[in-house]
């Protein structure tokens, strides 16, 4: 007899999962009966946030969707904020949680981690959250989760699985993959009116977010046909090379950006919700546009918010582009205008940058230039969100932007070394964020995989204190104690080191690559950062 349980595993594989991330418990053994000899690999965090966050960091790093198992009540609650971070920034995720028995369903009998209406919590941060209440029901639910990850606007969704249903008979379950719809394609009246829009304009500028994330090659070739300027946002960083004349970079919230934003003719904008964290990360107010704006989004009430559109056209990234290109076949490609506006932006955004941060970086790249950075909400990375870019996409990115949580660089770059073997990934966190997830490095240790987590220590929460003393309010809670760091990874089985110099990061990180084992490199941040 195969199980619901047994036969949801081998449909996983179908589906191309290759990896779950999960803590058994008593409410979910049953769906480890299969996992064994499936061929997927298992990955136990130290908490079902930690799971989360693997997730997310590994779907980033790679485009690959992973699953989380997680118990009912308590696993599901503290999976809850991984999958809010993955949804303001539409990183798929399949989430698979237990549930109390079909019959004790809103009895509220007190049984072991019962949680009234579980579901309705999870669809909150879900794209949909469903109870599967009949094993045979199993195949169209996993076709409808996998189709929103190909061919919607994605994000985590949610199945919750009746304890009694895990473990019910599932044989005559089909466990074939679903074909897949494809992704929708653009009007064909709406490009032409693109196109013509961007074959006029004098003044051209592309606005890219993570919604362009796969669509790098032709994004190229649409910014030479239209000598046309390209910003991104965080989660668009490397999608054109930083190293081309048109790639601008540069965090939108900046007022040279959102100026240049303000004087182009024509903004083309795909996949960007114009969202406050991308945006107005400084509150300086919503985005000003004088000239015309074409959106290109794969939801269409996304399309509708924020910034209004003269030409909203609903597609996935690349089929828009795609179409595009072939409807501007043989521009001219500008007269150089473009590249010339593209440089001087560069250079003014670097002449407004820290320059301790750009040492930080700098030394980064020198050691590791093929190295992903996964970012927490710390002083380095809001530097990053303005100024560090690269020359490939899913090399960077962070939890500072969209939901904005704390403790994710850790797991999530976990998940991303497990994504990316054959590159460097490192985790960048500060003192007070580590504290939420530093149960994590044990994870580390024990999958083998030789993340380096850079903890940049600033002896406490020291952005919400700029922010309290900017506003005259007393500083409270906000000057933690900060543990010895060293000692801490130590003992969780980690390499550790404490680095006071831009030579010495270079030194540690070289190291760091020279075994499988992770490693912890502390940067106090006198050592870059001098006060004025």
């Amino acid at each position: 007899m195969a199980t619901c349980g047994e036969v949801l595993v081998e449909m996983l594989g179908n589906y191309g999962i290759d990896t779950v991330f999960g803590i058994p418990g008593v409410h979910t053994v049953e769906l480890y009966r299969g996992l064994a000899h499936s061929g997927l690999n298992h990955v136990t965090p130290r908490h079902e946030q930690g799971a989360g966050f693997m997730a997310d960091g590994y779907a980033r790093a790679s485009g690959k969707v992973a699953a989380c198992f997680v118990i009912t009540g308590p696993g599901v609650t503290n999976i809850a904020t991984p999958m809010g971070q993955a949804l303001a920034d539409s990183i798929p995720m399949l989430v698979i949680s237990s549930v109390n028995a079909r019959r004790e369903l809103g009895m509220g009998e007190g049984r072991l981690h019962e949680l009234d209406h579980q579901r309705n919590l999870m669809a909150g941060v879900a794209r949909f959250s469903h109870t599967l209440l009949d094993a045979r029901d199993l195949p169209v639910v996993l076709a409808r989760a996998f189709a929103v990850f190909q061919s919607a606007r994605p994000g985590p969704v949610h199945i919750e699985i009746p304890v009694d249903v895990i473990a019910s008979r599932a044989d005559d379950v089909d466990r074939r993959a679903a074909v897949l719809p494809s992704a929708p394609g653009p009007a064909p009246d709406a490009i032409r009116a693109a196109a013509v829009l961007m074959r006029e304009a004098q003044r051209p500028l592309i606005v890219v977010g993570g919604g362009a994330v796969d669509a790098g090659d032709v994004l190229l070739t649409l910014s030479e046909s239209l000598d046309a300027p390209v910003i991104n946002t965080v989660n668009a960083k490397g999608v054109l090379p930083y190293g081309h004349a048109l790639a601008v970079g540069g965090s939108a919230s900046h007022t040279l950006v959102r100026d240049e934003l303000r004087a182009a003719d024509v903004v083309l904008a795909v996949g960007t919700e114009f969202g406050e964290t991308d945006y107005d990360f400084f509150f300086a107010g919503p985005v000003q546009l004088d000239g015309a704006l074409i959106r290109v989004d794969i939801d269409a009430a996304q399309l509708m918010r924020n910034v209004r559109a003269d030409i909203a056209i609903v597609s996935d990234a690349r089929l828009a582009i795609e179409a595009l290109n072939a409807e501007l076949a043989g521009a001219a490609g500008g007269d150089g205008r473009g590249k010339e506006r593209a440089r001087r932006l560069r250079e003014r955004l670097e002449t407004v940058r820290e320059r301790g941060y750009a040492e930080f970086f700098a030394a980064i790249r020198r050691a590791l230039p093929d190295v992903t950075i996964v970012g927490d909400s710390t002083q380095p990375t809001y530097d990053a969100w303005l100024h560090y870019e690269t020359d490939a996409p899913r090399r960077y990115f962070h939890s500072a932007s969209g939901f904005g949580t704390l403790g994710y660089a850790i797991p999530a770059a976990i998940g991303a070394q497990l994504a990316v073997p054959e590159r460097p990934v490192i985790a960048l966190i500060g003192d007070g964020g580590a504290q939420f997830t530093i149960g994590e490095l044990s994870s580390a240790v024990e999958a083998g995989v030789p993340v380096i987590f850079i903890v940049w220590n600033n002896t406490g929460f020291e952005e919400i204190k700029r922010f309290m003393v900017d506003r005259e309010i007393t500083p409270i809670g906000v000057d933690t104690w900060t543990p010895d760091f060293i000692a801490l990874a130590q003992g969780f089985g980690c390499a550790a080191t404490r680095v006071d110099s831009p030579d010495g990061l270079i030194d540690a990180l070289r190291a760091a690559t020279t075994g499988s084992n992770p490693t912890l490199i502390e940067v106090t941040e006198h050592a870059f950062i001098t006060a004025d």
